[in-house]
């Protein structure tokens, strides 16, 4: 038996009945329409690698199986079983899209087309493992796969290639194209990702209009604090001077298309022990704006010349015998490789790997361990990171991930990858707010009015890795009392610009689908509170009045928070919700200099490749700075 029919995929070979011969063809189908057996192959979905595996006989499908764990679990994965029917039922690839569910239809579609090809040998067997089984394999890095030349049937030559048409790829795009760079963007999805909103800056006309001024050197002592020096302060200070610019470049081209940008503010005088920096800038009035901001960055790109291949997923990096990265290899929506040239720069901007688990485990699992949802973006797979690994690079040696404390379970589900995978926990976007917070002992462990990953960090030393927010009916005066900043703010800042999300939708549609659906508890009397929450009930009630106490005080002796932020738990009902991590991207990458080429091992830029976005390190660790809105997409 040869290695390829001894792999296993899901329990079973991935070729049953006689040995695939050395030729890179299968043999040609015999009698019948197949050459029986079990045959694979995987297509992108929108949170990864959608695997399809089918077996034949000589005339027919037999069998189907989808792994689409990748995939959101009440749409995706739940589609993956009316799919799987309709292979079975219409023994063909030629499905119906699931309602709601495009993407994972469509790459059902082509992987079931692949497989089917492959019965019929017309294409190569394809040698693949399961998401299941790459995830207990623990090498997470791999090896970069080796293409025989003669399976590229084409061959791209550009200036400038952009690996990732995300929030960095298509600012990249976009201004190569603008600066008469020959350039094209490829994206492993139909379209690209979007742009994330809330973008960090610092000096642009926003800013200055009202008075906004942020010391660049007192900023980068910030960031540098946070990531305990594990940073490159060239790279904070690049940003620090050129980020006015570019907001103010995206600007002007919203402005063309009738949107408007809108630049948070600083509430005078009301600081915090943690400093605030009111860097965010968000398109106004568009609960679309990441979908719409790409796609006017896209068309403004196309019409200076660049091209986009979507469905076109990055399969390696090439370096030459000069050491210069040339481009790459890629596999397009027909499952061909397709090399293409860079003469100028490959940019790498695949968004990260926080959608890859197995990854996530090895390298920092302790943030793994205090999450129960995930918000990172579907193509966030590592890959961009591994190709650059492959070819020399070097990446940051202190691991860390974006985490906000917005995640709500029920009393009894665990924090943690299982639930994460499940898609079980709700969304508790009122979690960041400063509300009495305790460990399951029903005692209080925290400053609650700090980063949004301080309750997190805490919860690695609580038991279950999780906490509970407690507040009252007087919630809504005290969100407009506390002065928040970011998108934890419920209420328009004082230059009127409008926050992510208003109270009011938090009162009158959030919370109240929380209580009805068992993720948040309302309740006459702290005691009965804490039996709903599975806490004990005389410590809660002890912990309240204490907490109580020095409200009324106006001085928290515990831990200091400031007084705007020290409200009572007085007013019944009283509401309770177990709190868990809201996973968004990761932050560590491959190390680069301030002209963003990668670095090799010694500290030497690699020709020729450029990585940005989270998939380039260098720039944060140990926490994510979120007093500063949109740090991260700003830099990206």
């Amino acid at each position: 038996m040869t290695q390829v029919s001894r792999r296993k995929f899901l329990g079973t070979s991935i070729v049953s009945g006689a040995a695939i011969a050395a030729s890179p063809l299968a043999h040609a189908a015999p009698a019948g329409i197949y050459k029986p057996g079990t045959y694979v192959s995987k297509a992108a979905g929108i949170g990864g690698d959608v695997v399809v595996k089918m077996t034949f006989d000589a005339n027919k499908i037999t069998d189907v199986v989808i792994d689409a764990s990748t995939e959101t679990p009440g749409i995706g994965q739940k589609a993956a079983v009316e799919l799987k029917k309709a292979l079975l039922a219409g023994q063909s690839a030629k499905v119906d899209t699931v309602s709601g569910a495009s993407i994972t239809s469509g790459a059902v579609r082509k992987a079931a087309e692949k497989c089917i090809a492959q019965a019929k040998g017309e294409i190569p067997v394809e040698v693949i493992t399961s998401n299941a089984e790459e995830a207990k394999d623990g090498d997470w890095l791999g090896k970069a796969p080796e293409i025989p030349e003669s399976q590229i049937v084409d061959t791209k030559t550009t200036d400038i290639l952009v690996v990732g048409c995300g929030t960095g790829g298509m600012f990249a795009i976009a201004t190569a194209a603008e600066n008469g760079g020959k350039v094209i963007g490829i994206d492993r999805f139909a379209v690209g990702t979007g742009i994330r909103a809330d973008l960090g800056a610092i000096d642009s006309r926003y800013q200055k209009a009202d008075g906004t001024k942020i010391d660049k050197f007192e900023y980068i002592a910030m960031a540098t604090t946070y990531a305990a020096g594990h940073l490159k302060q060239e790279l904070v200070k690049l940003w620090a001077d050129e980020s006015g610019e570019t907001i103010d470049w995206l600007g002007d081209r919203l402005q063309e298309k009738g949107m408007v940008l809108m630049h948070e503010s600083g509430d005078k005088g009301d600081w915090t022990r943690y400093k605030h920096y009111a860097t965010g800038h968000s398109p106004q009035k568009n609960p679309q704006a990441q979908t719409v901001m790409s796609t006017i960055l896209q068309e403004y790109a196309e019409k200076r010349g660049a091209k986009f291949d979507f469905n076109t997923t990055m399969v390696k990096l090439e370096r030459n015998k000069d050491g210069r990265v040339t481009g790459c290899i890629a596999k397009n929506g027909d499952g061909k490789y397709v090399r293409y040239i860079a003469k100028k720069g490959t940019v790498v901007a695949t968004g990260g790997y926080a959608r890859n688990y197995p990854m996530m485990q090895a390298l920092q699992p302790w943030n793994l361990r205090v999450v129960s949802r995930t918000g990172a973006m579907p193509g966030a797979t590592g890959s961009g990171i591994k190709a650059c690994l492959w070819v020399g690079a070097k990446m940051d040696e202190t691991h860390c991930a974006m985490k906000f404390d917005r995640a709500a379970l029920k009393p009894d589900q665990k924090a943690g990858l299982d639930t994460v995978k499940a898609g079980t926990a709700k969304m508790f976007w009122m979690g960041s707010q400063p509300w009495l917070k305790v460990n399951s002992f029903g005692e209080r462990f925290i400053n609650e009015s700090g980063t949004y990953e301080n309750p997190l960090h805490a919860d690695e030393y609580n038991k279950d890795h999780c906490h509970y927010s407690i507040f009252d009916s007087n919630w809504v005066p005290y969100t407009k009392q506390f002065k928040m900043h970011g998108c934890s703010r419920l209420w328009p800042f004082s230059n009127g610009a409008e926050p992510n999300h208003m109270y009011t939708e938090m009162r009158d549609k959030v919370l109240p689908s929380l209580v009805k659906d068992g993720f948040a508890f309302k309740a006459d009397s702290i005691e009965e509170l804490a039996r709903k929450l599975g806490l004990p009930a005389d410590q809660l009630k002890k912990t309240v009045d204490r907490y109580n106490k020095l409200a009324y005080k106006g001085v928290d002796e515990d831990f200091g928070k400031e007084k705007h932020r020290l409200t009572p738990v007085d007013k019944p009902p009283f509401y309770g919700v177990k709190n868990s991590g809201w996973l968004l991207c990761t932050l560590d990458g491959i190390v680069i200099n301030k002209n963003l080429n990668a670095c090799d091992e010694n500290g030497d830029a690699i020709p020729g490749l450029y990585v940005i976005g989270n998939d380039s390190g260098s720039y944060f660790a140990n926490e994510y700075p979120n007093l500063s809105t949109g740090m991260a997409c700003g830099r990206t």
